[in-house]
């Protein structure tokens, strides 16, 4: 087998390039396009940019899911074609000389639609998932030996010459072991068995899981786990960190969540010193759940605030941030392979943890001010070291402090969505209202399970029943309404009564269940109670997921003259999936099937279509549904996610206002995009928007150290490369731009993020003045904070340690 050596650190990215989970293959006929293949999260067209953007940023593996429901989505039909060649893309990681570890799961959860298990699987007769249990070993192993022996025939394996030196097998299982007791115990022992018969000669790892059986690696997942991790369970296992989370992925009603790139240098840096071998982003680039390949209630958008973000665009300060910390630890490389560890307690909330070969120069430390609150001055041979709260210093010699995990030194950037020009010259937006169907049969006593009906071909099903109520049963005052009330598992509803749109009602992520009450006008005679049930994504997680359920389960009239009716079990029709769906007129050839009028407000299930030419330039594109409800949007026939407009975040916002479109979706003119909106919306204000990172920042104080790019190891010694140390702003701009406009400097005491600066008590009066001088018109520019201009007889608080903060504009040269 392939040791992994304790000694030897491998920062590694996650990046979902490899939820290798396609969208269709390129097809220049739509009407062949399957309704139900799912999209992939980063098309094929993207991959090598993005591991390249991965290797600038020091890393040097790429850790990859293998999604079951994606490459066998029928029972016995694989699928490793198009964005789907699984092997395609560990052959790109080799061409960028980096490793690969292969986490086969074949459950990996992710967030992504049932946890990657495919749909059929709940369907096997007597089968419990992930436990001691035939049917489910069976499909399992039949699964992961098919994936192992593609890997081995295109000799991708590290002693067959291949990138691949570690793989994984089943995903998380301790936090639901304990729920099949004993057949949980034994199920980990026959996983690891099986996956050790398959003969990789590469080591096979099991996250978080802490009895892992000899000679598997139990790993770490989490943001801390150079503090949470206990350690592997075997003295000759190396610490192992799987998933060290850039930031929280969302749902639809969540706020914004961050992670800061202090925190996540801080975290990477204290598992290194600790013996960490190998340190894992969960992700480093998260991508797009398109189609309906996300997990319940998870936004289209994933992982945005990860290095490179959802349209893969370098997010400041973060990829430069951990760039230079993962610089900074490999200057201590030699001292981590050959040295011998131990700590130093320094004084209350401080300590040095140093590796260090006896009586030679073999030396580096990792200084902490563990206090969260205070700056400290720590004293290490000799020397004190100025140390912000919660930090961490590297001293790749034991001397020289080369980077602090507080202190970005790196420039920092702001998102822009732009208006396009070419784009929204006139969408000449087009309707079509789908019908309630009127008995559309496949008739039952009470409605069924929405998960069994729709078998994950679709978000919708329809459950139609008809009541007769004569005027003695509706109530005699004007004023008075029966009330329907509808108690569902989940995840939604749409009502419609005779024909008319009621309302809507969901649960959310923490609460799937609801309750659905309205008033209705009910007429003497015969009445049409629709149901439009609704699921966003099937559940990732859990015990026993084979047996969660979804959709209405009780379904009553209250308010009427002869008292609470409830017409659960009154007979009801079901229909799986829309019409529009049925006849797929997202594509060219399908919306000739149904009339088009003109488009305009809507309520209740609506289709609308509209055209648009590709966007000007090669920034990415997306879609802006301000004015839209929930539902899904369609480019030229392609899914590319589920919208929910309005399910608001506690901040009155939605979760997710834009919709990422591949430019590889596109052609140069007469975009078909159809919007399936299936509540209450108005297209009007709907607009194309580029994406850039065009508004650049740097934020440095007097206080900084010298950024680590300014050392190297020469022949074991630690070299300056300048002999100008000083603390300086560095800006570049992306693309080969150049700046063309200083938004914003203040020499003093500013404060804010990149895009939202504000001066402080005191500032320079020449500060733009200066800024503008060193970058206008220059594609990267550095700005020392001793330059003689700053220091003027006008200087501003002449006391006071100050920052520099600049904002500026990037453009290509007019």
């Amino acid at each position: 087998m392939v040791q992994v050596e304790p000694g030897l650190i491998l920062l590694i990215a996650f990046l979902s390039t490899l939820l290798i989970t396609s969208s269709i293959a390129q097809k220049e006929e739509e009407e062949e396009v399957d309704p139900n293949s799912p999209e992939s999260t980063t098309p094929k067209e993207t991959w090598p940019d993005l591991l390249r953007k991965a290797k600038m940023g020091g890393l040097n593996m790429v850790e990859t899911y293998v999604f079951w429901n994606v490459h066998e989505p029928v029972q016995g039909k694989y699928n490793f074609e198009g964005d789907y060649d699984l092997v395609k893309f560990i052959k790109l990681i080799q061409q960028h000389k980096m490793f690969a570890m292969l986490r086969v799961g074949p459950f990996i959860q992710g967030e992504w639609n049932h946890g990657g298990l495919p749909y059929w699987l709940r369907e096997v007769p007597n089968i419990i998932f992930r436990c001691d249990n035939e049917p489910f070993k069976m499909h399992m192993k039949k699964f992961v030996t098919l994936v192992i022996e593609k890997m081995k025939q295109a000799k991708l394996f590290a002693p067959q010459g291949g990138p691949i030196i570690v793989s994984q097998i089943e995903n998380e299982y301790n936090t639901i072991q304990l729920a099949f007791k004993e057949r949980g115990d034994s199920y980990v022992q026959w996983a690891a068995k099986m996956a050790l018969s398959l003969d990789t000669k590469v080591p096979w790892i099991m996250c978080k899981q802490k009895d892992a059986p000899d000679p598997i690696i139990n790993t770490c997942n989490g943001r801390h786990c150079g503090d949470t991790f206990t350690g592997p369970n075997g003295p000759n296992k190396p610490f192992l960190w799987t998933e060290n989370w850039t930031a929280q992925f969302r749902v639809f009603g969540d706020p914004p969540s961050q992670r800061s790139a202090e925190d996540l240098a801080f975290s990477i840096i204290r598992f290194c010193s600790k013996n960490g071998t190998l340190v894992n982003y969960y992700m480093y680039h998260g991508g797009t759940n398109f189609g309906r390949t996300s997990s319940s209630y998870t936004t289209t958008r994933y992982y945005d605030e990860a290095p490179l973000d959802e349209f893969g665009l370098i997010r400041q300060p973060k990829w430069g941030h951990l760039k230079d910390a993962h610089r900074a630890v490999n200057l201590c490389k030699r001292a981590l392979f050959s040295g011998s560890p131990f700590v130093q307690k320094l004084g209350p909330d401080q300590e040095a943890r140093v590796w260090e070969q006896p009586g030679t120069s073999l030396c580096s430390a990792f200084l902490t001010n563990n206090n969260t609150k205070k700056p400290q001055a720590l004293r290490f041979r000799g020397q004190d070291y100025q140390l912000p709260p919660r930090s961490i210093s590297i001293l790749p010699d034991c001397k020289t402090e080369v980077f602090n995990s507080q202190m970005i030194t790196t420039h920092h950037n702001s998102r822009n969505f732009v208006r396009s020009v070419a784009a929204n010259k006139n969408f000449n937006w087009e309707m079509y209202r789908e019908v309630v169907p009127d008995d559309p049969g496949n008739k039952l006593n009470e409605p069924r399970e929405l998960y069994e009906l729709t078998k994950d071909t679709s978000d919708y099903a329809w459950y139609i029943t008809k009541l007769d109520l004569g005027r003695r049963d509706l109530p005699m005052k004007n004023e008075i309404l029966p009330v329907l009330r509808v108690a569902s598992l989940g995840h939604g509803l749409h009502c419609y009564v005779n024909g008319k749109y009621i309302g809507t009602a969901h649960g959310s992520k923490v609460e799937k269940s609801f309750v659905f009450q309205k008033p209705v006008e009910f007429q003497a005679g015969s009445n049409q109670i629709a149901l439009l049930g609704f699921l966003v994504g099937l559940p990732d997680s859990g015990a026993y997921m084979e047996k969660r359920y979804a959709g209405p389960r009780s379904i009553t009239i209250l308010g009427l003259n002869t008292g609470t009716l409830d017409i659960t079990l009154n007979t009801w029709s079901h229909q799986v999936g829309l019409d529009g769906e049925k006849n797929q007129i997202y594509t060219q050839n399908g919306f000739p099937k149904v009339q088009w009028v003109k488009g305009g407000p809507s309520e209740g299930v609506t289709w609308y279509k509209g055209y648009f030419d590709a966007p000007e330039g090669d920034n990415p594109v997306a879609v802006k549904m301000t004015g839209m409800g929930k539902g899904m949007v369609y480019i030229n026939g392609r899914n590319i996610g589920r919208y929910w407009m309005s399910y608001l975040s506690p901040l009155k916002r939605p979760t997710q206002s834009e919709y990422h479109i591949p430019r590889s979706y596109l052609q140069p003119t007469m975009n078909l995009i159809v919007i399936v909106e299936d509540e209450k919306g108005d297209p009007k204000d709907i607009e194309i928007v580029l994406v850039d990172r065009d508004t650049i920042c740097g934020f440095i104080t007097e206080k900084h150290l010298p950024s680590v790019r300014l050392f190297e190891g020469k022949g074991g010694k630690l070299v300056a490369l300048e002999k100008d140390l000083k603390p300086r702003v560095e800006l570049t701009c992306p693309s080969q731009k150049q700046i063309v406009a200083v938004e914003f400097a203040s020499f003093g005491d500013p404060f804010g993020a990149c895009g939202h600066y504000v001066e402080g008590n005191c500032t320079s009066p020449v500060a733009k003045q200066v800024v503008e001088k060193f970058c206008l018109g220059k594609p990267s520019c550095n700005i020392p904070l001793d330059t003689p201009d700053l220091h003027n007889k006008n200087e501003a608080c002449p006391e006071m340690k100050k920052t520099l903060a600049i904002q500026a504009k990037c453009a290509f040269k007019a």
